[in-house]
C-alpha cells in the first residue's frame, strides 16, 4: 500500500488553505465543507483543491 495522498481545503472567501485531508478514491465530487476561516473570522465554505 502506498502513502496517502493530502488534499487542502480552501477557503472561498480569501482563499488561504487551511485544513488538509486524506484523499478517498471513491469520492468522485469535490468536498465543499463549510468550517471555520482564522483569516475572515467566520464559518466559511471551504472547498478541496488539488
Amino acid at each position: 500500500m502506498g502513502a496517502k495522498k493530502k488534499i487542502a481545503l480552501a477557503c472561498s472567501e480569501c482563499g488561504s488553505r487551511n485544513y488538509t485531508i486524506t484523499e478517498n478514491h471513491n469520492r468522485v465530487q469535490r468536498l465543499e465543507v463549510k468550517k471555520f476561516c482564522k483569516y475572515c473570522g467566520t464559518h466559511t465554505l471551504h472547498r478541496e483543491t488539488k
